[in-house]
């Protein structure tokens, strides 16, 4: 079975566990199964350090485990999420610098802080738009439905018609007609969503443009990690996709700018 069959299949069997989880099982088991998906991808950040010891991996795992039960209580409100969200959008612009300046090498505290700063924002906003109340799936499915689009967008237009390279250091493969693809994908998304949720495309387009934007940083910014300790994917969990963080990478760039952009308008404290 080639990759792109294996991913398909994959993604097929995907889809609706993930439906079934957003949309049939109560609030807490939701937030309950994607907490324990986020812990596996905090065991593969730790990878990324490097720490070759399985405790020193499962101690780093567990205190981002602390952290992430934490900040549920700490980060409970809007007030109190911004800030978080404002922190995760500087970290992804000094991520985006990282980015130009590489090969660079990244220490192990280095990583470390990192991983916090990935996995927390994204674990945070995450958790708050799934539990807006009535509409919080939605939410979740309709930025997921973004981020895809523009991964497949890129993934297609870049194959058929791309020359010019985004990031050869990082991800040989992506180009820079593959993220017009994208781009374009995601606009589509955008305007399905204007009907759906009956929002204007003036906030949407420019929220759909800045989302894959960041995306694209995040996937770019986890191939760096990887390459930084030499691996080619960071786990094994889902064929031909590799592991959590090789299927959430921009996801995690994606959902705290999708939230706060959300928030600015107040279609969260309208709900």
């Amino acid at each position: 079975m080639n990759k792109l069959l294996q991913r398909v299949v994959t993604a097929v069997v995907l889809l609706p566990i993930l439906l079934i989880v957003f949309f049939r099982l109560p609030l807490s088991a939701a937030i309950g199964v994607l907490g324990a998906f986020i812990a596996i991808g905090a065991w593969e950040w730790s990878a990324f350090l490097p720490l070759e010891r399985f405790v020193a991996r499962a101690a780093y795992t567990g205190l981002l485990l602390v952290l992430m039960v934490a900040s549920l209580w700490l980060f409970s409100d809007q007030a109190s999420l911004q800030p978080l969200l404002w922190l995760s959008l500087l970290w992804w612009v000094v991520a985006f610098i990282r980015l130009l300046r590489f090969p660079t090498k990244i220490g192990p505290v280095n990583g470390a802080i990192s991983g916090m700063l990935v996995i927390i924002p994204a674990w945070v906003a995450l958790v708050a738009l799934l539990s807006v109340p009535e509409r919080g799936p939605e939410y979740v499915w309709f930025l997921l439905m973004i981020v895809w689009a523009a991964d497949i967008g890129a993934y297609f237009v870049g194959r058929r018609l791309g020359r010019t390279k985004l990031a050869p250091r990082v991800s040989p493969g992506k180009t820079w007609e593959g993220f017009a693809g994208g781009i374009i994908g995601a606009i589509g998304i955008a305007w399905c969503g204007s009907w759906w949720f009956d929002w204007s495309l003036w906030f949407l387009f420019p929220l759909a443009v800045s989302v894959t934007v960041i995306s694209v940083v995040g996937d770019l910014t986890i191939s760096m990690f990887k390459r930084n300790v030499g691996l080619k994917d960071s786990g094994n969990l889902f064929p031909g996709h590799g592991g959590v963080l090789d299927r959430v990478d921009s996801v995690t760039a994606a959902v705290p700018l999708f939230v706060l952009e959300v928030m600015w308008i107040g279609l969260l404290a309208n709900d």
